[in-house]
C-alpha cells in the first residue's frame, strides 16, 4: 500500500534563517548534535529505508519534494509520500539545505511508515561546514541518515578501483569526510558521506544494497522520479 499527497505545507516555518549569515550561524550551532559515534542499521538486517528527493521550479519559486520507502532487501516500494512548497531559501553554494528542508521534512511527516534510514541525494558530513543535508535533516529528525552524491563538491580523492565496490578516501587535507564509491564496474563513483547515527562502512554498505542495477540507489532514483511528478502536478 501506498500514500501519496501533493498538498502545499506553505512556507517555511517561524524563525527560518533569511540571510547567509543567519543560516550559517544554525550550521555552526546544530554541527555539535551530530552524533557520529553509532553504527546505525546493519545492511543485511530487515529495514525500511526512505529516499528523499526534491525538484524545483524558480520561475514559480516552488519546490516539490518526495519521500520513498523501500524494503531494503526487496527494494520494492512500501510507501511515499510528496509535498509542494515555497523555496525556503535563495540558492547559496554550502547552504542548500535551507532551501529545501522544511518540503522534505513535510513529505516524510506523511510517511505511513518509520524511517529505518533516510538517504539524501546530497551531502552529509562531506561539507565544508561538515553539516551537509543529511546531518542537517538528521538533527532535526533524530532519523539515522546518510549522502549519496553524483559530485564530490570540493574535496580530492584517488579513483577508486574499477570493480563495483571499490572505494577510495574523499579528503579534505588528511580527514576522511567520505568516499568515492564504485556502485557499478567501469560506471563513474558515487560520493557516500554520514549523516546522523549511522557509520561511514554502514552507509557503503547500504548504497551498495541500493544501487544493485544501477549508478544511484533505487532510494535516489525512486524519490526523483516521484518529485518531478509532483512538481509537474502542482
Amino acid at each position: 500500500m501506498t500514500y501519496a499527497t501533493t498538498e502545499t505545507p506553505g512556507g517555511p516555518p517561524p524563525g527560518w534563517p533569511t540571510t547567509e549569515a543567519a543560516a550559517t550561524a544554525v550550521q555552526d550551532e546544530l554541527r555539535g548534535r551530530v552524533v557520529l559515534d553509532e553504527p546505525g542499521p546493519v545492511p543485511g538486517e530487515p529495514l525500511t529505508v526512505v529516499g528523499v528527493d526534491v525538484a524545483y521550479d524558480d520561475e514559480r519559486d516552488v519546490v516539490a519534494a518526495a519521500a520513498v520507502a523501500l524494503d531494503a532487501e526487496t527494494l520494492d516500494v512500501v510507501a511515499e509520500a510528496t509535498a509542494v512548497g515555497r523555496v525556503a531559501f535563495p540558492y547559496v553554494p554550502g547552504l542548500l539545505a535551507f532551501r529545501e528542508i522544511p518540503t522534505v521534512i513535510a513529505a516524510l511527516d506523511r510517511l505511513p511508515v518509520r524511517p529505518g534510514l533516510v538517504v539524501c541525494d546530497g551531502y552529509g558530513l562531506a561539507h565544508p561546514r561538515r553539516f551537509g543535508l543529511a546531518s542537517h535533516l538528521g538533527v532535526l529528525t533524530g532519523l539515522p541518515t546518510m549522502g549519496v552524491a553524483k559530485n564530490p563538491f570540493t574535496f580530492r580523492h584517488e579513483p577508486p578501483g574499477p570493480r563495483r565496490g571499490d572505494a577510495s578516501p574523499l579528503l579534505d587535507g588528511e580527514e576522511e569526510v567520505g568516499r568515492a564509491l564504485r556502485t557499478r564496474e567501469g560506471v563513474k563513483p558515487v560520493y557516500v558521506s554520514v549523516g546522523h547515527r549511522v557509520s561511514l562502512d554502514h552507509a557503503c554498505g547500504f548504497t551498495l544494497r541500493l544501487a544493485r542495477e544501477f549508478r544511484l540507489p533505487e532510494t535516489t532514483r525512486a524519490a526523483d522520479a516521484l518529485c518531478r511528478a509532483a512538481l509537474r502536478e502542482a
